[in-house]
């Protein structure tokens, strides 16, 4: 704030900071640049206006804006406009700013880390050099590199190189500072940093790494032939920015790649498995998640083939409190925890028992209901031993289109300290079917007319009724299609339904069963 004498009456942090010599009662002429000082002299003459003057403070450019306060004084506003004046005056430096724009506008549009390497070296060759390499970070003794050339294509491949053997390359895959730009000899650098399309001698390389998220990303190498000028300081401080960009996008990348490479590996012992033949029984299952992007929820069920055709197999399916990841976690110990229990597999009380134990035992308040079947093949029928554990009961469909409840019923699991069921003895004669399902089926809301009202208990029996003498799968693909539809569009609970049917005629061939180990999966 300056009076109309031209003398400082106040100032800020921000002032004191740009004119260190100025302080109340001083001269503004003595301490504040000329045309600051002139410019209050402007607005102090009668009639004169209140625009901004401009002018340079250091090696900053300002503009300042000026407003009369009661008692004749003028506060002076000083906006630090530096940026937007090189901005204006320097189109090199609008090139810049708009090719750094677009560059992390496309880095950041993908998380495949082999389509962002591209994009880097490719944006690179274009804007900053005649050619350019991105090296990824060392595998043992190998390092990936890809290659660009103005106007050309991008190569990427596998070199088994020491980064030592170019200049800089070493300290920019550690993160160091990168290395200015200079001209090399004719022949300096390897081979395998030099792409093949690059046409003339090298005459600049300039090395900068590609800074990541905590670690470097990799490093950039950039080539420029003979007969073009060195990298001028300009040049090397966008390449510096473009590769802080790229670094980030690649990091970004790796990091999701990695992150998508675990889940895979993860979701592929929690995906349920496929089901077919198994000792002359017929299987099929099928199972939705709540949410569609996600392919595990908290329903699940599994099949452990007995050791022969006079031995059990044991089909368990299950609903965990809960949707999404967390559901899927219970989900997956669970299934650990009926694998280990298989030697049990005869008495279903006892596996029922013991897992309702291990889960009291962990830390998650997740608790679930199970239905465990046994089945076995007797001459051209199937016997099953049916447990209930507060599941729903399942669903046998006669040949002649009736419908029974398995008379199966029982405490959940992971929620008392004990658990008491009953067990239930169905003999399935050939073409009859045991339906096993979740309370998705039954609780999925909607309807033709949009009145999002339960599926229910009756309209599955009804279902199932019409689906008489139908083999396993197409029971199961059925149901699961009638359901579908049934909801539409709207949010769904976890769904999983699994057919057991007694097949028509002889029994399958070994060839024909359900192949046991890891390739049954899905």
């Amino acid at each position: 704030m300056v009076d109309a004498a031209g003398r400082v009456v106040e100032l800020n942090e921000a002032a004191v900071r740009l004119f260190p010599r100025a302080e109340p009662g001083a001269s503004l002429a003595a301490t504040m640049p000329g045309w600051l000082a002139e410019a209050h002299r402007v607005v102090g003459r009668p009639g004169a206006g209140a625009e901004p003057s401009r002018g340079q403070a250091g090696e900053r450019s300002f503009e300042a804006y000026p407003t009369r306060v009661p008692g004749g004084n003028v506060m002076w506003w000083l906006v630090d406009a530096t940026d937007r004046r090189r901005a204006e005056t320097e189109p090199a430096e609008r090139q810049r700013a708009t090719f750094l724009a677009e560059a992390s506008t496309a880095l950041l549009s993908t998380l495949n880390i082999d389509r962002c390497t591209e994009l880097a070296v490719r944006l690179a060759a274009e804007h900053l050099a005649d050619a350019a390499v991105v090296v990824a970070p060392s595998v043992g003794d190998r390092l990936p590199v890809a290659f660009a050339v103005r106007g050309g294509g991008v190569l990427r491949r596998t070199v088994q190189a020491d980064p030592v053997e170019v200049p800089g390359l070493s300290e920019a895959l550690q993160g160091f500072p990168p290395v200015p730009a200079r001209r090399v000899v004719p022949g300096e650098l390897p081979s395998w940093a030099v792409p093949d399309a690059f046409s003339g001698p090298v005459g600049a390389v300039m090395v900068t790494p590609l800074p990541g998220y905590g670690i470097p990303a990799g490093a950039l190498i950039l080539l420029r032939r003979s007969d073009r000028p060195v990298f001028s300081e300009n040049e090397e401080v966008s390449a510096r920015l473009f590769a802080a960009r790229a670094g980030a996008a690649l990091s970004a990348a790796r990091m999701y790649a990695e992150q998508a490479g675990i889940t895979a590996v993860l979701m592929r012992e929690l995906l349920p498995p496929r089901l077919h033949h198994v000792h002359g029984v017929d299987f099929a299952g099928a199972y939705r998640a709540s949410v569609r992007s996600e392919l595990i929820g908290g329903d699940f069920y599994d099949i452990h083939p007995g050791a022969d055709e006079s031995a059990e197999s044991l089909v368990v399916l299950g609903d965990v409190c809960g949707k999404g990841l967390e559901a899927a976690v219970t989900t997956g110990k669970i299934r650990t925890a009926l694998h280990a229990l298989l030697p049990m597999a005869d008495d279903h009380m006892r596996m029922l028992s013991l897992l309702n134990g291990a889960l009291l035992n962990t830390e998650s308040s997740r608790f679930a209901t199970l239905v465990l079947a046994s089945a076995v093949r007797a001459g051209d029928r199937v016997r099953l031993r049916l447990t209930s554990a507060g599941h729903p009961p399942p669903l046998v469909v006669r040949s002649d289109g009736g419908i029974e409840k398995a008379a199966t019923h029982g405490d959940l699991i992971g929620a008392f300290s004990g658990v008491e069921a009953t067990t239930a003895q169905v003999e399935l004669a050939p073409g009859e079917t045991c339906v096993l399902y979740t309370d998705g089926i039954t609780e999925a809301r909607g309807g033709p007319l949009g009145e999002a009202v339960f599926f229910g208990d009756q309209r599955l029996m009804d279902t199932l009724s019409e689906c008489a003498g139908m083999p396993a799968e197409a029971i199961v693909e059925r149901l699961q299609m009638l359901v579908a539809q049934w909801a539409g569009n709207r949010e769904q609970d976890d769904m999983a339904i699994v057919a057991i049917t007694a097949p028509h005629g002889e029994r399958p061939k070994a060839a024909e069963r359900y192949p046991r180990g890891r390739e049954s999966r899905r």
